[in-house]
């Protein structure tokens, strides 16, 4: 899987640096600008409501699961609760992913990639310096910057279908989950919530969500950034 990598310097263009990191990895900070780009609540939302329909819509009979799978819509779930709105800025490692899901490391990396199959996420990779004065390695690959995206087929699955209601379905349903929480807020309080959320469970990654649907004052609290990391897909 490793070899040796055709990086992409600050100016784009490629060039061999004999570092075992993956091929077309970007230099961390002069990469992402041009990547990353805001993105509203509701549009990131709206993006796992259509992943969701995408995966039962092309579900097969008598398979278990569609082309996406249980485990990449639990990721998508957790790369819209982690990503900045402001800025995009969306980097969480491999390992991280795991730790959070309690998921290995293939599922994940298969959740990934089916997920940037059908469209609904894109990466790149990247690499820093090692600051090594010795004659090891002077690079070093980090973790991945990733962006939601929502592929037109699924956009227009959305638009079409229609519910017997006038409002759009993905809409009545980010609008219920959005209740969902106001009404756990006031029947457990933010510290009951907040503590659900450090927990590895269902409940604690219901509450996560939960958490990241209340209106901006109250979701201060919300971790967005992850520890500097090697690993990487």
């Amino acid at each position: 899987m490793f070899g040796r990598m055709h990086a992409a310097p600050a100016h784009g263009q490629s060039h061999r640096t004999g570092a075992p990191v993956r091929r077309n990895s970007r230099l961390k900070g002069k990469c992402e600008a041009g990547f990353w780009r805001a993105i509203d609540r509701k549009t990131a939302w709206r993006i796992v409501l259509a992943a969701k329909r995408f995966e039962k819509a092309h579900k097969q009979p008598g398979r278990k699961s569609g082309p996406l799978g249980a485990v990449a819509i639990e990721v998508l779930e957790y790369m819209a609760n982690l990503v900045d709105y402001r800025s995009g800025r969306l980097e969480p490692s491999i390992d991280t992913i795991m730790q959070k899901l309690c998921r290995s490391r293939d599922a994940v990396w298969k959740a990934l990639t089916a997920l940037r199959r059908h469209g609904f996420l894109d990466w790149v990779r990247r690499y820093v310096p090692t600051h090594n004065d010795s004659a090891g390695p002077q690079v070093q690959q980090t973790s991945n910057a990733y962006r939601l995206a929502l592929p037109r087929q699924a956009e227009e699955a959305l638009a079409r279908d229609k519910p017997p209601l006038p409002e759009d379905r993905a809409q009545a349903d980010l609008e219920k989950m959005t209740a969902e929480a106001e009404h756990e807020l006031q029947r457990i309080g933010r510290d009951g919530l907040e503590w659900l959320a450090q927990t590895e469970t269902f409940a604690g990654r219901r509450a996560r969500m939960l958490l990241n649907l209340l209106p901006e004052p109250e979701r201060e609290s919300v971790i967005r950034t992850e520890p500097r990391t090697k690993h990487l897909l």
